[in-house]
């Protein structure tokens, strides 16, 4: 062969081959959630049941001291609450093994405080075991409440004895039951309690060894912490970063709780917990929050990185009540109706830049179109320009704005904004943003454009999208359409039935 030809050869083949080497991923930047943690991330619901010998006495903190022949809830139905909250969207629950009284939903071998003292089911009963079983046949993630404070327990406030009894309760209730996903527990105690020293790691240690895919809940993790109220609220800027060594049970500060910590080493993402009704266990007088508000709720925690804990407590005939159950449903049917169409999703885009060669699709920007978190548009390396460019097609009104990033690679944004181009032709911003993580909803008053621009401000990191979208929330009082209309009459249930049935609805109706 010709030397020269044989040259051009070679000097092509390696151009192919090396245009055919494919750029790895960025490297994640830590820290980043286990397994465990991701699972229980991507959940985003979970519902909490309250229940005990408190359903029975219209009491919220019990003595202990109460007879448990009053624990008898003649339908009990376990089948029923975990169908109520699969029909919701929630894909977990947690229920109230032990609370502060000490009386145990299971029969436990360490105390006569339990179901085997009750009247229920002549004290044969086991209120876990039956909501293990309706879990797993419906594929329904389940954790157990525990309580640290024992009101009834007589060896409470001696340290070694009490964590010994701690433990061995813990370690019935994780090996008697199959899968549990979460442990829960806290360090409430009131005020002129016997003090107490919970001996924590060990208990840690021991969860994660009998259950090694649970997440454990505490006000300082190790896996899940605590949003530092119980209103369900996070605050606006939210980090699953947070430093563990930087927080104590029963005493963290609900601001570094609510916030998280952007240099924070550990990764312990926020839960927030709140009650469906007043209280946390059922009383005949309560009535539940309505659908509106568990909405504005939703944004407020789920829309702000955060997993929502919605307390749901059984009745005391041992079903979950037909006005929740209402609710749920109506809550149910405002996010269908919100978030079921994204109105981008047929947009034109441009990315100020992209990551790899041209052909590569795996950080191609129209990644933020496709559900799930693993794919993502990447930008290139080392540029301080990140934007996302998009051309609706049409005109478009919406009023919420959704984004997530790729959080097993860690959490990067620190600064976002959006933008619209007005009818001036003139850029418009609508709204700022600061921390995403695993889901940020950010609403605002209703604009209309056919383009937008999505830029990045700050980032710890290159940053990366999973997923964006936009939507028209016709429910939610800071949609500036309401005018004067009256947020109590539109909020109606037959409303609500209404516009989820027909998107076009408007809030003048």
């Amino acid at each position: 062969m010709n030397p020269i030809l044989l040259c051009l050869s070679f000097s092509l083949t390696f151009l192919i081959s090396h245009c055919a080497l494919q750029k790895p991923p960025p490297l994640p930047i830590l820290p980043i959630p286990t397994a465990s943690q991701l699972q229980w991330q991507l959940s985003s619901m979970a519902l909490f049941f309250h229940f005990g010998t408190n359903t029975f006495t219209d009491s919220e903190w019990g003595t202990g001291q109460v007879d448990p022949s009053v624990f008898n809830p003649t339908r009990l139905n376990t089948t029923q609450w975990v169908q109520v909250a699969k029909d919701s969207g929630f894909n977990r629950v947690i229920l109230t093994a032990k609370h502060h009284d000490g009386f145990c939903l299971w029969p436990s071998e360490y105390t006569d405080y339990s179901v085997k003292s009750a009247s229920w089911r002549n004290g044969s009963g086991d209120v876990v075991k039956e909501l293990a079983v309706a879990a797993k046949d419906a594929g329904v993630d389940l954790g157990l409440y525990l309580s640290p404070w024992d009101r009834h327990e007589v060896c409470f406030g001696k340290t070694l004895e009490y964590n010994e009894f701690y433990l061995g309760q813990m370690t019935e209730l994780l090996t008697r039951y199959g899968e549990i996903n979460e442990v829960w527990l806290d360090g409430a105690k009131g005020e002129g309690e016997k003090d107490m020293e919970y001996f924590f790691d060990s208990w840690f240690s021991l969860i994660h060894q009998l259950q090694p895919g649970a997440v454990i809940f505490s006000d300082a993790g190790p896996d899940t912490r605590w949003i530092g109220d119980e209103t369900g609220v996070a605050g606006s800027t939210c980090w699953s970063l947070f430093n563990r060594s930087s927080a104590q049970i029963g005493s963290t500060d609900p601001k570094y709780s609510q916030g998280g910590d952007p240099s924070g080493h550990d990764w312990v993402p926020a839960e927030c917990d709140v009650s469906i009704r007043p209280g946390w266990f059922w009383h005949a007088l309560e009535a539940p929050k309505s659908a509106i508000k568990l909405l504005d709720i939703y944004y407020k925690s789920v829309g702000r990185n955060c997993l929502l804990l919605l307390n749901v407590p059984p009745n005391s005939s041992g079903l979950i009540s037909d006005e929740d159950i209402q609710v749920l449903q109506e809550f149910s049917e405002l996010r269908r109706s919100i978030f079921s169409d994204n109105l981008a999703g047929n947009a034109i885009l441009n990315a100020s830049s992209t990551r790899g060669s041209i052909g590569d699709s795996r950080f191609d920007p129209y990644n933020i179109f496709k559900e799930g978190i693993h794919t993502y548009w990447a930008p290139e390396e080392n540029l301080s320009d990140w934007s996302l460019h998009l051309n609706l097609q049409e005109s478009v009104s919406f009023n919420v704005l959704q984004v997530q990033e790729p959080i097993h690679m860690g959490q990067r944004i620190m600064a976002f904004h959006l933008e619209i181009l007005n009818e001036d032709g003139d850029w418009m911003r609508v709204i700022n943003g600061t921390t995403v993580g695993y889901q940020r909803l950010l609403q605002f008053p209703s604009v209309e454009s056919q383009y937008l621009k999505f830029v990045i401000d700050k980032s710890r990191a290159d940053p990366l999208i999973s997923y964006l979208g936009i939507y028209m929330d016709h429910f939610s009082i800071v949609n500036s359409a309401f005018h004067g209309s009256s947020p109590t009459n539109f909020y109606s249930s037959q409303v609500l039935r209404q516009a989820t049935h027909n998107h076009s609805i408007t809030a003048s109706i």
